[in-house]
């Protein structure tokens, strides 16, 4: 489990988007690790494919 402050300002952009989408925030936070790993080359053993 993950509890941490996040902006406000922030997360109400990241919740339109997720309505927009009619995707879970999780999965959406999940996407956006996987994009940032990737972005500095790490590797998730077990990490399902991006949906598109």
């Amino acid at each position: 489990m993950l509890s941490t402050p996040i902006r406000n300002d922030l997360l109400k952009e990241f919740k339109k988007i997720a309505i927009d989408l009619e995707r879970p925030i999780n999965a959406l936070l999940e996407e956006a690790m996987q994009d940032l790993l990737a972005k500095y080359e790490k590797k998730v053993k077990g990490s399902p494919k991006k949906e598109t």
